[in-house]
């Protein structure tokens, strides 16, 4: 059937790119309706414990989504002048559109519990500015007066304050950002230093400079390996198949993703850019050949029907298993993760669909004359590659068991770097060290409890379950311990305002400050400070039957780790102090969700990837019709993989999200090289009859196909090194490295095995082989 269809798209070459013009306009004419998604919630299914655990809790304490603004003062906040600019920032942001106004948490907004006469007084801080040293001194001593606040609102030192902003929408991040950072540009001093923090501001950041990283990278990765392709080909004309391919398959996969309404999320978003190497992998392959056998044919037609022939099963098979490594990502529990394989297979097999369409059509779209003139004369020159080739395929078949052995001992290492992997991730860190966001990141967790929130949830079995003595009691003793941690900075919950009403109440006396040993007192406690001060206060931290109490985890870090750490030891502090019957304590909040779907896509990509693998292998067995030949086409794909990964494990890399995707695009991607080698080395076989000339042919346009295929897909990558966004620098890092030892693999280590087990191998398989 790809014989006739060669044979069609040659007689009708104008015909076939319109029609193929035709479907891709369609395609692209979903590209306006695109969204953009970096919810880390979405990330994981909609029934998922943690996320309904997560959205029911923000229901019942009234959480939002959290922007935290940092003002610092080296001289000091507490001054008139200063305090003022405060003020005037804080009025102006519960002016923005989308800020929750009554959850605002600052100097200006927030409550003081006091007593006068015992009677108790709750009241703003900052009504009003201080305009003497008096009032000044007044406020200060308020402010530290109250444990609640330090650290949260104020630093320890006074050179900072905190404003905490809930938003109504997440969608609405970004824009309320940019809303908060023109009213700090218009009211602070220079000498005023402010900052913007907190997962939601990284998550909006982050959607914003990935949207800007789609029309940079893409097209820069498109001019770059153009640039890779002239060098390679030296002829123009010749480029122009190629990139088209790659632009179509871009344009098919994510018109196609957008006009089904899918969100472009982080690993979406990086779909043209692997799609855009993958998608010349086979027009590389046809343009090598046609050149070595145009001279000898003479007649275009004839050459490429030649070249198809020969080419269209290893396309096939590179092409299939590619695209079966990308599908096996369905298999993830991330949905975002699924979406991205499943569209990226798709985007495979459009480009394997043009490779035998659109190349064809364009080569017989050439000028006979010229075309003939410019092989003719490339064919008498002896290019780089040949000199390189030659030399290379002669040492690694002479130095066989030499480079066996090497491999063995960097297999080995491999192994032993591996097992130094830490799997980790921060989204924060998806930004650049120097970048404002990582700045603030760094400074507002210095001078305060910490931007990553948590939320520890206790539960009793009935309402007025919290309003107990020894459960009230207990949440004091979970805080005590959260507070030991090196990571959490500050901690909150209903216990506090409780402690802070008795000791007030109390006169301030020291030995009241503490849970109060009665149900009724809690209760005239809490009844007191709803009806005295704003009852909405209270939401964030208990229910309204009183069954469940929800703590505030500030952390001043939000790696995946940090959240076990505090995770496990809460679980053991737990076990050893068991809460009062009836009673039980969850974690919850987005540093945790971030913590639990990294860790599902990481894991679920390893399950993904392994069963891939062995799909890839079933598929490798029916390709070579021989076990042993499918266990040595597997051979460059597991080295790449184990030599990468123990890279990865000996510079100290975190596992991150980047480095687990990039581990799905390998399996498809290393098994291309090895394919081709062995197709196009049973083949020669089968003419020469002698390993040691089969080699020799090989290393002519096979290597040469092979080399410039792995020179556009390892330096195609390189343009993401100059991205502002590290999951871009992650990936094409780490795939050039992956791409450079899976050619170093196929060209070297193959030759070697062919040369001890060669023989054996293609007499073993001599009855089975087809004309291809």
């Amino acid at each position: 059937m790809l014989h006739k269809l060669t044979g069609i798209v040659t007689r009708f070459p104008k015909t076939t790119i319109f029609l193929v013009l035709i479907a891709t306009i369609f395609f692209a004419l979903q590209f306006p309706k695109i969204k953009i998604d970096t919810d880390p919630e979405n990330m994981l299914e909609q029934n998922q414990p943690e996320r309904v655990f997560y959205q029911k809790m923000k229901k019942e304490f009234s959480i939002h989504d959290l922007l935290v603004v940092g003002i610092v003062d080296k001289q000091g906040i507490f001054n008139s002048d200063t305090l003022r600019r405060i003020a005037r920032v804080t009025d102006a942001i519960l002016k923005i559109k989308g800020v929750i106004i009554e959850n605002v948490v600052s100097l200006r907004t927030s409550d003081n519990v006091t007593s006068e006469n015992g009677t108790l007084v709750i009241k703003h801080f900052m009504e009003e500015v201080p305009q003497n040293p008096q009032a000044i001194e007044k406020l200060k001593n308020a402010v530290y007066g109250n444990p609640f606040f330090v650290d949260k609102i104020v630093s320890q030192d006074g050179k900072a304050t905190a404003i905490y902003i809930p938003i109504a929408k997440k969608s609405e991040g970004y824009r309320i950002s940019k809303e908060i950072k023109r009213i700090l540009k218009k009211e602070l001093s220079p000498e005023e230093k402010y900052y913007l923090a907190g997962l939601p501001v990284a998550e909006a950041t982050f959607g914003h400079d990935m949207f800007i990283q789609m029309g940079i990278t893409a097209p820069l990765a498109g001019l770059f390996i153009l640039i890779l392709l002239f060098l390679l080909f030296r002829k123009g004309v010749f480029l122009i198949s190629p990139m088209m391919d790659a632009v179509l398959a871009v344009v098919w996969a994510m018109g196609l993703l957008i006009g089904l309404r899918f969100p472009v999320h982080i690993m979406s978003s990086m779909i043209p850019i692997f799609l855009m190497p993958i998608a010349l992998l086979d027009d590389i392959h046809i343009l090598s050949d046609f050149f070595d056998r145009y001279p000898f044919i003479k007649d275009k037609r004839k050459t490429i029907i030649a070249t198809m022939k020969d080419l269209y099963r290893p396309m096939f098979f590179t092409s299939i298993t590619s695209a079966v490594g990308f599908a096996s990502l369905a298999m993830a529990d991330i949905p975002p993760v699924r979406i991205f394989g499943l569209f990226v297979a798709f985007g495979i097999m459009a480009a394997w669909l043009f490779s035998h369409t659109v190349v064809p059509a364009i080569i017989m779209l050439m000028n006979e004359e010229k075309l003939a003139l410019f092989l003719e004369r490339r064919r008498q020159k002896r290019s780089f590659l040949d000199r390189m080739l030659k030399p290379l395929g002669n040492f690694a078949f002479a130095k066989s068991k030499v480079i066996l052995i090497g491999a063995a001992i960097i297999l080995l290492a491999g192994i032993i770097g591996i097992k130094q992997i830490r799997i980790n991730d921060n989204p924060v860190k998806w930004f650049k060290p120097n970048q404002k966001i990582r700045i603030a990141d760094k400074v507002m967790n210095k001078f305060f409890g910490g931007t990553y929130m948590a939320y520890l949830v206790v539960k009793g079995d009935k309402e007025e379950a919290i309003k107990n003595p020894a459960v009230m009691a207990y949440i004091n003793k979970l805080q005590n311990h959260l507070a030991n941690l090196k990571i959490v900075g500050k901690t909150s919950s209903i216990a506090d305002i409780v402690k802070r009403i008795n000791y007030v109440l109390h006169d301030e006396n020291k030995s009241f400050d503490s849970v109060p040993g009665k149900r009724n007192e809690i209760g005239q406690y809490l009844f007191l400070f709803s009806m005295t001060g704003d009852p909405n206060e209270l939401d964030n931290f208990i229910d309204y039957g009183a069954q469940k109490a929800n703590i505030w985890v500030q952390m001043k870090g939000g790696d995946n780790i940090q959240m076990s750490r505090v995770e496990d030891s809460t679980s053991a502090f737990i076990k050893k102090n068991p809460p009062p019957a009836g009673i039980t304590v969850s974690w919850s909040g987005l540093t945790y969700i971030n913590k639990v779907w990294q860790n599902l896509m990481v894991f679920g990509m390893l399950k993904a990837v392994s069963g891939s693998f062995f799909i890839v292998f079933l598929l490798m067995i029916f390709e070579f019709r021989s076990l042993r030949l499918a266990i040595i086409s597997m051979l460059p794909l597991s080295f790449a993989i184990i030599s990468s990964y123990g890279l990865v494990g000996f510079l100290g890399k975190d596992y991150d999200m980047p480095i687990a995707v990039v581990s799905a695009l390998s399996l498809g991607m290393a098994i291309d090289f090895a394919i081709h080698f062995l197709q196009r080395f049973r083949a020669g076989y089968k003419k020469y009859k002698n390993i040691e000339a089969t080699n020799a042919y090989i290393f002519q346009e096979p290597a040469r196909a092979i080399t410039r295929n792995a020179i556009v897909i390892t330096f195609g990558f390189l343009p993401l090194l100059g991205a502002t966004l590290t999951p871009y620098i992650t990936v094409g890092a780490f795939f050039s490295i992956l791409m450079i030892f899976s050619f170093l693999t196929t060209l070297i280590l193959l030759p070697a095995l062919m040369r001890i087990w060669g023989k054996s191998l293609f007499a073993s398989v001599k009855n089975n082989i087809k004309k291809t």
